[in-house]
């Protein structure tokens, strides 16, 4: 059930439209609406992760199973099992943060931004807990690598705990940014950290980044990655919807509306 407080709604900003106008205009509000009022996201969540649990005994069947391209030609039947989850947007929702630099007509603000990770109050996006605790039940460790500050770690691990998310209290199983001096906002190193103990079985994100190293690249080369790991999605890599925000706006060509039919 998603918390009551700092959402939107459509019925809200019609009622304000005449005395507030300045918010209809902010270029997220109608993408917060939709994550936080369409059953069609949490049906493309739910979706995503259920398909996700299908495939756990199977992977873990498969002794050679593998989503990490940075496993490429390594064995890895003798590693235990692990799979990797972005948080923000894909265990975590922040929509309630995107609700209030809507309502200050504010873009993204980095202290307000870390400010809302230390309150810890970030509901789940539905169907995460269920498929961690699956996995989790399976003895498969749950690794969750993130672009918050190595800073947040203490609450942002309070927040998955209180929400349900198996959180090892043996292993370092949150991994932020900073926490190590290689590990930048790019999570290839992290990755790499796991990959060498553990065989990865799925990888779930809502960035292209989450799955490969496609940082600074043209949509083209990205399309071109798309086609060439294309049989990976809905088996071993799962993309959580994420409308607000997202590497695919840092492209190094600008984003084109397009009229044609494809």
């Amino acid at each position: 059930m998603k918390r009551s407080y700092l959402l939107l709604t459509p019925l809200l900003f019609l009622a304000c439209s005449t005395t507030k106008p300045v918010e209809q205009s902010h270029p997220t509000l109608q993408a917060t609406l939709w994550v936080q009022n369409a059953v069609e996201y949490d049906a493309l969540t739910r979706m995503a992760y259920q398909t996700a649990a299908t495939h756990l005994n199977e992977a873990l069947e498969e002794k050679t199973w593998t989503a990490s391209v940075e496993q490429k030609g390594q064995k890895v039947e003798s590693l235990p099992p692990a799979i990797i989850l972005d948080i923000d947007e894909t265990v975590l929702d922040n929509s309630p943060f995107q609700s209030r630099m809507i309502a200050l007509n504010s873009s993204y603000d980095p202290v307000a931004w870390e400010e809302w990770v230390l309150e810890g109050n970030a509901d789940a996006v539905p169907g995460a807990v269920e498929l961690t605790q699956a996995a989790n039940d399976l003895g498969i460790t749950v690794f969750y690598l993130s672009n918050r500050e190595a800073t947040t770690e203490e609450a942002t691990r309070a927040n998955l705990k209180e929400l349900g998310f198996p959180v090892s209290e043996d292993t370092d199983v949150v991994l932020l940014k900073n926490e190590q001096p290689n590990w930048t906002s790019s999570k290839i190193e992290r990755r790499k950290v796991i990959a060498s103990k553990y065989r990865i079985l799925m990888l779930f994100g809502d960035d292209f980044n989450d799955f490969l190293p496609a940082k600074g690249m043209t949509k083209a080369e990205r399309d071109e990655l798309l086609v060439q790991y294309k049989s990976n999605f809905g088996l071993k890599w799962f993309v959580l919807p994420n409308p607000v925000y997202g590497s695919w706006t840092g492209t190094n060509d600008k984003p084109i509306l397009n009229p044609k039919n494809k």
